[in-house]
């Protein structure tokens, strides 16, 4: 049995595209529909950094630091919100491997770089997966104008404040794992992109839209175990 891992997310860029249903909705494994926001489904990039991670109950100094890059969709199943995952570049063969086998997510191992100057973030990563489509990706990004808290309903609620994730299982169905974490506090956020070859890799069209962007400072999250999902009265 995996144990539930904690850590803590920092210095998040939350760059949100949106797109029409049918096309996330071609891309998801069975049981999984596109989540909507005023009719649109939305892809976002996300690059961050997880800090202290480790099984939950280790002291945080017995955790690790993990710079991140994901890309990922809003997906219902069995009307229950959740995220679904594309992929998750992160640097550190070990901590891909176990990722990939304890968690099932699909996570590619990376050369990542992040170096933050005030509150300017500069980030960049290039895929080293042996057999994996590249994706390279360079963006620099900053908050600015005033923290808040999403409103219950808001299209920053919807991107944010999501507290499951689905992966298909090795074997067909899917499998799930929850989110425990404070309310987001955001900040609108500036971000200028270099290289953004996240879409390619995973099978979309690059938007040719600009991304509403979101700035968050972090929180500190546990996630539980891995398991598979059976149903709607499986509370979770």
């Amino acid at each position: 049995m995996v144990l539930p891992v904690a850590m803590g997310w920092r210095q998040l860029l939350f760059a949100n595209w949106p797109v029409d249903p049918e096309v996330v909705d071609a891309s998801l494994p069975d049981g999984l529909v596109a989540d909507t926001h005023d009719g649109r489904a939305w892809l976002s990039v996300v690059p961050y950094l997880n800090v202290a991670v480790r099984p939950r109950g280790l002291p945080a100094l017995a955790g690790f630091e993990l710079p991140e890059l994901n890309l990922r969709t809003y997906v219902r199943c069995d009307g229950k919100p959740g995220v679904y995952f594309y992929s998750l570049d992160a640097e550190g063969v070990l901590g891909v491997v176990a990722a990939r086998l304890a968690h099932r997510l699909p996570y590619y191992n990376a050369s990542v770089e992040m170096e933050r100057t005030g509150e300017r973030v500069v980030f960049s990563s290039e895929r080293r997966h042996p057999g994996a489509p590249d994706a390279i990706f360079a963006a620099t990004y900053e908050p600015v104008g005033e923290a808040f808290a999403p409103e219950p309903g808001s299209l920053a609620a919807f991107l944010t404040e999501r507290y499951r994730y689905y992966t298909p299982g090795h074997r067909g169905g899917l499998r799930y794992a929850d989110l425990s974490h404070e309310p987001w506090t955001l900040q609108p956020a500036t971000a200028t992109f270099e290289r953004n070859g996240l879409f390619e890799a995973n099978g979309f069209e690059t938007p040719e839209t600009s991304p509403v962007c979101y700035y968050g400072a972090g929180v500190d999250i546990v996630s539980s175990r891995n398991r598979p999902w059976t149903g709607p009265t499986n509370t979770g």
